[in-house]
């Protein structure tokens, strides 16, 4: 952190301590993504999801369920719980 400003070590903190909270609203996105693509791009984004409930620590064993269903409506479910939860 010694390379970066005051100005600019604020904001790489403040981004880190909202990091939960942006991969929430970012799986919040896709939903309403995959709910209207097709094809290679409803498989791009559920690889997104992916990645982001990982780095959410979300268990491995539902990461992997939910990937395997491919589910728009377990993924809602997902988000409503990561929501209640924070």
């Amino acid at each position: 952190m010694a390379d970066h400003s005051p100005y600019q070590q604020k904001i790489i903190k403040r981004y880190y301590n909202n990091f939960s909270s942006l991969q929430v609203q970012r799986l919040g996105e896709l939903v309403t993504e995959i709910y209207l693509a097709e094809g290679k791009k409803s498989d791009r984004l559920w690889k997104q999801v992916g990645e982001s409930l990982t780095k959410l620590e979300f268990p491995a064993t539902r990461v992997e369920h939910l990937l395997l269903k491919r589910d728009p409506s377990l993924l809602a479910g997902v988000l409503q719980e990561l929501e209640n939860k924070g």
